[in-house]
């Protein structure tokens, strides 16, 4: 989740156990070798315009005209870079890993007590072992233009991810086990049955934060083990308001989809990343790949704890980054 003092706005995740939702998370965003150039979108993005679906309601038209304010201030700040990092985000291979244990091991909230902190400790790997099988939705107030462009985005960075991690991680029209939702403030009503009816184990306390969700949240992504208190992922719901203008649009489904492969928590010490609550940086970066990278590595396990998991990740770090 997205927090911070000159954070408007957060992304929550909640992370929990298919058959009883047994564990929870809330994971926001934050920020060190010069990056990679980074890959374009599948299209080019039209130009930001008025989005206002006929129907919209006054509600939805001022949670647009706010975050286009939220986007124009982070943007003055010189924050939502989109360049990756560069000489003034350096990190080493000492670094990484210290930014990989507070990402993938550590939870920001308390699992099986909704959106109560957890205590920092370091816990379990969380990631897919089974293909990742993505599809989204449109509530009925999304504006038809807009979804040609998100629809461009999702399946561009999903692209991206399975290059990245090398894990098999594919759009489809067919039988889906991560959904990419996009609502408008007007969809809000049909928004928690559907969500009901994709997860229908899913825990009341869970499910009762969608009925209101306060503007401060952005977008949200909750993902399931397949088996109660694992930690081997089989199912993910990523809800991604479309009042939001294209960049913070963008930003949402960088970090909501990352999230829900498995880096889960923030940390303000990780640079350049958007697993930081600052808004520096509004896209996966080249830091944030190389966190892929490691997660998904073949000898990193679901359910590894720290001190198993640290002698792989240790190793790989130094090669990946040549023992900066």
């Amino acid at each position: 989740m997205r927090a911070g003092l000159r954070h408007i706005g957060p992304c929550l995740m909640l992370l929990g156990a298919l058959a009883a939702c047994d564990s929870s998370t809330l994971a926001p965003r934050q920020t060190d070798v010069a990056p990679q150039a980074r890959p374009g979108p599948l299209k080019p993005e039209p130009p930001e315009r008025e989005r206002q679906a006929p129907s919209q309601s006054l509600t939805s038209r001022d949670l647009q005209t706010y975050y286009a304010k939220v986007q124009q201030d982070l943007l003055a700040q010189g924050l939502l870079r989109t360049d990756g990092g560069g000489p003034d985000t350096p990190f080493t291979d000492t670094m990484l890993l210290r930014n990989f244990e507070r990402i993938a091991l550590a939870e920001e909230y308390e699992r099986g007590a909704g959106l109560r902190p957890s205590n920092g400790a370091l816990g379990n790997i969380k990631k897919w072992e089974i293909p990742v099988r993505v599809a989204i939705e449109y509530g009925d107030h999304v504006p038809q233009d807009q979804r040609v462009t998100d629809t461009n985005m999702v399946t561009g960075y999903v692209n991206r991810l399975a290059r990245i991690t090398g894990h098999s991680i594919a759009m489809t029209d067919g039988p889906a086990n991560f959904h990419v939702l996009f609502m408008s403030e007007d969809d809000k009503a049909t928004l928690a049955p559907r969500i009901r009816a994709l997860v229908p184990d899913l825990n009341p306390s869970a499910l009762a934060i969608f009925d209101n969700l306060p503007r401060s949240i952005h977008c949200l992504v909750i993902a399931f083990s397949a088996q109660r208190g694992g930690y081997a992922y089989g199912d993910a719901i990523a809800v991604i308001r479309s009042e939001h203008p294209d960049l913070l649009r963008r930003s949402c489904i960088h970090e909501e989809i990352a999230q829900g492969l498995g880096l889960g928590n923030d940390s303000p010490a990780a640079r350049p990343s958007i697993f930081n609550d600052d808004d520096e940086f509004a896209l996966l970066t080249t830091h944030d790949e190389l966190l892929l990278k490691l997660l998904y590595d073949p000898a990193v396990k679901a359910g590894m704890v720290a001190e198993e998991v640290r002698p792989i990740v240790r190793q790989r770090a130094a090669a990946l980054l040549g023992g900066s």
